[in-house]
This record gives C-alpha cells, structure tokens and sequence, in this order.
C-alpha cells in the first residue's frame, strides 16, 4: 500500500538527505554537483578525492566522485588519478588499494592535474627573435 500511493520515494528522498549532510549541505552538493546521491564510500585518494558506488543505480552511474572541498568549484577530470579512472570508467572492477597486479615503483612520479588554462601553466621561453615582426603604426 505504501508503495502504490509513493511513500518509499518520500523515504528515500529523506534517507538521501540524511546521508548528504542535512539539507543545507544536500543543497550545497546538489549546487555543486548537479545531483544528490547515496551511496558506500569505497575509498579515497591522496587529494582527498572520495569515491562511491551504489549498484542500485543504473550501469554507468553507480560509481562517482566527490572532489575534494580544497577545489571548490574548479574541478575538473584530471584531478583523478590514472588508477581511480580505471575504476570510474569499468576498465576493472578492482579497486586500486586491493588490485595486486598494479606496479609501484619508487621512480613513478605522483599525479598532478593538467595546469593547462592557469598560472600554474608551462609557459617556454625563447631565446630566438620571432620571424614577424608587428607592424607598429608612426605616431
């Protein structure tokens, strides 16, 4: 009975509410996000990036990010590290803390994010004069 006039949506929108925080964090994760979603943290990179999954959910949206508060809203995909992608994406079902076949190597370098767009961004210099000139007007 309960089922047929909605009552189980009514419990799980306040069950999600619940487990986002409250509804003022529901809100500020739905602002930041564009959803709000339940789910079991399964782990946590060294960004701070959290990582969950909840296989009620349709495939290709039961596993998803949180980025970590430190990004605020300047978040984007290449803050995930290469051995989370793999799980994000369903290139394994390992999650990369129980995975035994993954190298660690102590010449592998951390990741960082692409800076590509920021001040932070490789800019070369040169030491060669550029091959046009700007044509500067006579005042």
């Amino acid at each position: 009975m309960a089922k047929q006039l909605g009552l189980d949506k009514i419990a799980k929108f306040f069950q999600v509410i619940h487990a986002n925080g409250g509804i003022f964090k529901s809100i500020r994760t739905l602002y930041r996000m564009d959803t709000v979603k339940i789910g079991t943290l399964v782990g946590v990179d060294s960004d701070g990036n959290k990582y969950y999954e909840n296989n009620t959910y349709f495939y290709g949206t039961n596993r998803w990010i949180v980025y970590a508060d430190k990004y605020g809203m300047e978040y984007d995909g290449s803050q995930v590290p290469a051995e989370w992608y793999g799980w994000l994406h369903y290139k394994t079902d390992l999650l990369p803390h129980k995975d035994p076949t993954r190298p660690k190597y102590k010449w592998m370098a951390k990741h960082k994010p692409n800076l590509s767009g920021t001040n932070g961004a490789y800019m070369p210099y040169s030491t060669v004069p550029p091959k046009i000139q700007p044509w500067k007007p006579q005042q």
